[in-house]
């Protein structure tokens, strides 16, 4: 057929329209093309669901405790020792003292996990504004912290937090800010590289040459682009603490009874394993697939923040 023919120039106009549509097409936003490759990796979003509903559970626990046995984490009906799960009203039996398993599970999650945040958080605001200043500033300044920071880091973590336990006992929050203390390093030698890769480029350049002062450039302009790294850092670092604070509730040295933590319910289990091994297997089977969970988003948020990891 003839191009000149008019059912021919129709489906080239037609044509035409649809590439400079497609062409003129604004393109996704970074935020929406990470939350395209996070929800590509399966497993991420999987454990992105069970890390919810871990937190829901928790920090529901008032709700779980009185919709199971309207009783609070404390109260004690000795008649009820070592009741089996799924027998009289207990779903996941009662513990050595008569007291709900699913009831201190949830409150011990939310101290678990609560003193986990905690940490992080404050560990962020350590490490982050120690190497962000550090590698702007530069110096005498970047010297003196990078010296501190090696002196910690030669300290194993958790040798360091026994010994800081066994002289003080600990409530979930100054354990929490004791377990940032120790535990900040490494992400200020994150940031800290980070800015001095940034630091030099033409738009910090331009920023200083219009009058903004250092401060600025640091929090508008640098620490924005440190964001995925921290992010990242974050997710991969709440599982440790979770297991920190656990060892150290464990070892007696952390979370006090009658405050239920997940690690002081393993201790108190396992003087009563022959008696019922769920007490021991239950709140250890619950940290794991926390830990897991999260490990596994902060690896998937990993991959999504920074496509060249991608595999």
């Amino acid at each position: 057929m003839d191009d000149t023919h008019p059912a021919v120039s129709n489906v080239r106009q037609v044509r035409q329209s649809r590439s400079g549509a497609r062409l003129s097409a604004p393109a996704a936003s970074p935020l929406r093309q990470m939350w395209r490759r996070f929800a590509s990796n399966h497993v991420a979003l999987f454990a992105l669901l069970v890390t919810v509903l871990v937190l829901v559970f928790s920090l529901g626990a008032p709700l779980v405790s009185h919709f199971v046995t309207h009783r609070g984490y404390a109260e004690q009906v000795l008649l009820d020792r070592f009741t089996p799960p799924f027998t009289h009203g207990y779903i996941l039996g009662a513990d050595n003292l008569g007291r709900d398993e699913l009831t201190r599970l949830a409150y011990g999650g939310r101290v678990s996990i609560s003193v986990a945040l905690l940490a992080t958080l404050s560990a962020l605001t350590l490490g982050v504004g120690l190497g962000a200043t550090a590698g702007f500033l530069g110096g005498w300044y970047d010297a003196l912290i990078m010296r501190v920071t090696d002196v910690f880091l030669a300290i194993p973590v958790l040798v360091l937090l026994l010994f800081i336990a066994s002289l003080h006992a600990f409530g979930p929050f100054s354990l929490a800010i004791v377990i940032a203390g120790v535990s900040w390093m490494s992400l200020a030698r994150l940031v800290r590289a980070e800015v001095l890769s940034l630091r030099q480029r033409e738009w910090i350049e331009a920023a200083r040459v219009s009058g903004a002062s250092d401060w600025r450039i640091v929090a508008r302009h640098l620490l924005p682009q440190t964001a995925p790294l921290i992010i990242v850092w974050a997710t991969l670092t709440v599982p440790s603490f979770i297991i920190v604070e656990a060892t150290l509730s464990f070892l007696g040295l952390g979370i006090q009874v009658p405050v239920p933590s997940w690690g002081n319910m393993l201790n108190d289990a396992q003087k009563f394993y022959a008696q019922s091994w769920t007490l021991a297997f239950i709140p250890g089977a619950l940290i794991y697939v926390t830990v897991l969970a999260i490990n596994l988003l902060g690896q998937g948020l990993r991959d999504a923040l920074d496509p060249r990891l991608q595999r």
